[in-house]
C-alpha cells in the first residue's frame, strides 16, 4: 500500500511540475495575457533570444528586444525574406538591425520550380536562454496579438527546445545576414 502512495505522489508531483512549465493562450480572448507573458519571458533572459518570425511588427516587442540588446543579451532573428522586405511593410527588421548585440537573418523557403515560387519561413517561435519555448501561430504584430484568431504556446520541456535549438543552427548557416 505504501508503494501505491509513493508512486501517485510522483505522478502528482510529475503533473504539477509539467503543469506550471507550460501555458497556453488563446487569442484573441488572451492577447493581452499572453503578449504580457511573451514580454516577460523577453525580459527574464539572461544569455541569448533565438527567433524565427514570419512577421514582425509589433513595437512594444521590438522595444523589449532592444532593451534586453543592452544588456549584453544576443539576440538572433531570422525573418522570412519575402515578408521583410515587401513594399509598404512596417516590419521590424531594419529597427532592430542597428542596434549592437541584435543580429537579424532573413532566408527564403525552399524552391517551388513549378510555380517559380519560395516558400516561406512561417515559423513564429522564440527560444529564450535554451529554457523555455514560445510558439504559436501568431505573428508578433497587433493583428496577431489582438484580432486574429491564434494560439500562444510556452514550455520548458526539453526536447521540444533541443529539437528546435538544433533546427535554428542549420536554418541560421542557411540564412543571410542583414
Amino acid at each position: 500500500m505504501k508503494f501505491f502512495f509513493k508512486i501517485l505522489l510522483i505522478i502528482f508531483i510529475n503533473s504539477s511540475l509539467n503543469a506550471s512549465a507550460e501555458k497556453i493562450y488563446i487569442l484573441p480572448q488572451e492577447a493581452k495575457p499572453a503578449l504580457k507573458e511573451v514580454l516577460k519571458q523577453l525580459s527574464l533572459a539572461k544569455k541569448s533570444v533565438k527567433i524565427t518570425i514570419y512577421n514582425f511588427t509589433h513595437k512594444k516587442i521590438a522595444k523589449r528586444l532592444k532593451s534586453i540588446a543592452k544588456k549584453g543579451i544576443k539576440v538572433k532573428i531570422i525573418y522570412d525574406y519575402e515578408s521583410s522586405t515587401r513594399k509598404g511593410n512596417k516590419s521590424t527588421i531594419y529597427y532592430l538591425a542597428k542596434y549592437k548585440n541584435i543580429f537579424v537573418y532573413q532566408i527564403r523557403g525552399k524552391y517551388v520550380k513549378k510555380k517559380r515560387y519560395y516558400g516561406k519561413m512561417h515559423q513564429k517561435i522564440a527560444l529564450i536562454d535554451d529554457k523555455i519555448l514560445i510558439l504559436g501561430s501568431a505573428n508578433w504584430s497587433y493583428s496577431g496579438f489582438g484580432k486574429n484568431y491564434e494560439v500562444v504556446f510556452l514550455t520548458h520541456n526539453k526536447k521540444f527546445i533541443q529539437k528546435y535549438s538544433r533546427f535554428f543552427d542549420k536554418l541560421l548557416k542557411k540564412a543571410h545576414k542583414l
